[in-house]
């Protein structure tokens, strides 16, 4: 470690600001669906609150449960056991493109 390196930025890896965010989910999972719930959210990814966390690699839909729906697709980056899993998020549609930075412009907005 170099004389500048500050020892907690090495396992800090993320670059997009995390907001507190809580929202009830179902994640579609091949024909399964399970309920669970968000922690944070941020440009890239979010973190998911689930007993029984997927695995590292694993790729699912999720659906929020907002006024107005929004479908994500995910894929698992990291797992925090007993507490759930950090994923990716990639939006395919333009109208959830919209509706996922609005969300984020919002939160953004109240310090959340």
């Amino acid at each position: 470690m170099g004389s500048g390196d500050h020892p907690d930025r090495r396992l800090e890896r993320r670059w997009a600001t995390r907001y507190s965010f809580r929202a009830d989910l179902e994640i579609e999972w091949g024909s399964a669906v399970l309920r669970a719930s968000t922690r944070d959210i941020s440009a890239n990814g979010m973190f998911i609150e689930a007993v029984d966390p997927l695995w590292i690699g694993a790729g699912f839909t999720a659906h929020l449960n907002l006024k107005q729906p929004l479908k994500v697709d995910c894929s698992v980056k990291r797992i925090e056991p007993g507490r759930g899993m950090g994923v990716s998020v990639a939006l395919a549609e333009s109208e959830s493109q919209k509706l996922y930075q609005d969300l984020l412009s919002s939160l953004s907005a109240t310090g959340a």
